[in-house]
């Protein structure tokens, strides 16, 4: 399941209910629902991952990385399969059941988001072997989540949801650009065509470090415009995670080095969700608004 990548699902949910806070009452069981079916697309996503990737020959016993239960620690490559459909089938069953309380159009985007994540390892030519693993990621883990999650709560699509949503989306691209980066070499080797191994490390690190960037010019934009509140600023608190993961990957080239650089990525993401979802929320009550 890789459960600390999960963040990547959870906090476009909690920025798209807390966006939705005011427009009427938030369902708190609709959230919980929401949140949980979010988790489990993810953990499928990244359970079909292990799958092929093994099956591929792409993880050994030498790979690098936060998967490998089927190479390291002999799990059966059937019970992953098998883990990774039982949670599609219950994230269909709890998609049912939105759908029921709010509106069948929830089926369409989701069974989009469920069908892109099973195409990125799974297909033929997996979207995670091209250069555009990236924009998927960037789309379909972020403005999707985030509108979905608005949409059962609020029962309609606003501008500023979807404005919202950018900068998580450049975030959870960005953590995949920096997954890709650490795997270049391993990944050449095994035919993929990467985003990083078309840039190479230095040009793929500077990618990154402007993708972060962007993220935090964005939220400053944002803020100017008055798209969001000036306490959406607090997001800044999470730069320097920025700063070191962009750092380590200068300075490092081999996989083992570049782990570091990976996970602060990973937290970056994690904590600019976090404030960025505090600062949203406290706008909403007049007395810090």
């Amino acid at each position: 399941m890789r459960p600390h990548t999960l963040t990547a699902s959870i906090m476009p949910v909690l920025i798209g209910t807390a966006i939705a806070l005011g427009e009427r009452g938030i369902d708190l069981i609709l959230f919980a629902v929401v949140l949980l079916a979010s988790i489990l697309i993810q953990s499928a996503v990244n359970m079909f991952n292990e799958y092929f990737d093994f099956k591929r020959g792409l993880d050994t016993k030498d790979s690098v990385g936060i998967g490998g239960v089927i190479v390291h620690d002999e799990i059966s490559k059937r019970v992953v399969l098998d883990m990774a459909e039982l949670f599609f089938v219950i994230s269909i069953l709890l998609g049912v059941y939105i759908c029921i309380k709010t509106s069948w159009w929830v089926a369409i985007a989701g069974s989009v988001s469920m069908a892109v994540g099973y195409l990125y390892s799974g297909s033929r030519s997996p979207i995670a072997y091209t250069p555009f693993g990236e924009m998927a990621a960037g789309i379909f883990m972020g403005p999707m989540i985030v509108v979905i999650a608005f949409y059962v709560q609020a029962g309609s699509i606003t501008v500023d949801s979807i404005i919202l949503s950018l900068p998580i989306s450049i975030l959870v691209a960005a953590i995949l650009l920096a997954n890709n980066i650490r795997d270049m070499d391993g990944d050449m080797k095994k035919g993929r065509r990467t985003l990083a191994i078309l840039l190479g490390h230095s040009k793929a690190t500077t990618v990154l470090a402007y993708m972060f960037i962007t993220n935090f010019v964005l939220v400053a934009l944002l803020v100017f415009f008055k798209w969001a509140t000036p306490l959406t600023l607090i997001s800044f608190a999470s730069i320097p995670r920025a700063v070191q993961s962009i750092k380590v990957f200068r300075n490092e080239h081999t996989a083992e080095e570049m782990m570091p650089a990976m996970k602060a990525a990973s937290t970056l993401h994690s904590q600019f969700g976090i404030l960025f979802t505090i600062g949203i929320l406290l706008s909403k009550f007049p007395i810090f608004s």
